[in-house]
């Protein structure tokens, strides 16, 4: 898809539009008139076990495949999980990543903590606590696990009701380092890529300069993965100074850092 189309999406969005839905949807129109003309002549013909209630239909399901085992979301959460699974720390900390995904996943084996800007309330295996992670501070060396997936690149830009700040994500980061317990594992992702800033969606962070600002707060990489364009894992791939000239090929992928402290 080009630029200019993603654009339009994204601004279509806005106002709940979804261009490429809505086309799938229509054309999808005489194909559900059959099938409904003829699940009610089924039903006509079965005694009517199951009434027939509102309408609801479901256009565009037929294009989707049984699951997305694609993406930065699905890879991080799963690949990050299964690290802290092996790991098995004594206190895992997360901060801002996706709760119906990577929090749900490590809540599954074992306590993790939460902590976010917005709201949630607390679950079996999920203790919240609402902090802005670019201001508030934690106790230090509170955690030898920690978590930030997919947080950091919004910090300052306001997407999430937090204060406009241009270097909230190096305060964030900041705070973070201190959470994290001497000999303790920061696990952080966030898009990589030529570094820019999409307003007010994210920052796109270089993963040399991810790397640069994690070493200011003596936080050394003891591994790098990272989802390409295509929405592919590439896992455990090291770092090198080559590829990370070109940002590992990525224009806007997710880079995936474990750092010790």
């Amino acid at each position: 898809m080009s630029e200019q189309m993603k654009t339009v999406e994204a601004a279509a969005r806005i106002f709940g539009l979804e261009p490429r839905r809505g086309f799938r949807s229509v054309a999808r129109l005489r194909a559900f008139a059959r099938e409904r003309r003829t699940y009610i002549n089924m039903h006509k013909n079965s005694g009517g076990e199951f009434p027939l209630g509102r309408l609801y239909p479901c256009l565009d399901d037929i294009y989707d495949n049984a699951g997305t085992a694609k993406g930065h979301y699905f890879h991080q959460d799963l690949h990050v999980a299964r690290k802290i699974f092996q790991r098995s720390p004594v206190r895992h900390v997360d901060v801002g990543s996706r709760v119906d995904g990577f929090v749900a996943h490590v809540a599954s084996f074992r306590d993790i903590e939460v902590f976010d800007i917005r709201e949630l309330d607390s679950l079996p295996g999920i203790t919240f606590s609402k902090w802005d992670a670019m201001y508030d501070t934690l106790p230090t060396d509170y955690a030898d696990s920690v978590s930030c997936l997919h947080a950091l690149e919004h910090f300052g830009l306001g997407r999430y009701g937090d204060t406009m700040d241009y270097y909230g994500h190096l305060k964030g980061l900041a705070n973070l380092a201190q959470v994290v317990q001497p000999g303790g594992v920061l696990y952080l992702s966030v898009p990589i890529g030529p570094q820019r800033t999409e307003f007010n969606a994210h920052r796109v962070l270089a993963p040399r300069y991810v790397l640069d600002r994690a070493a200011d707060h003596s936080l050394k990489p003891i591994g790098f993965s990272f989802v390409d364009d295509n929405g592919d894992l590439h896992a455990d791939v090291g770092i090198d100074e080559a590829n990370l000239a070109n940002h590992y090929g990525c224009t806007y992928g997710c880079g995936i850092f474990e750092f010790q402290k």
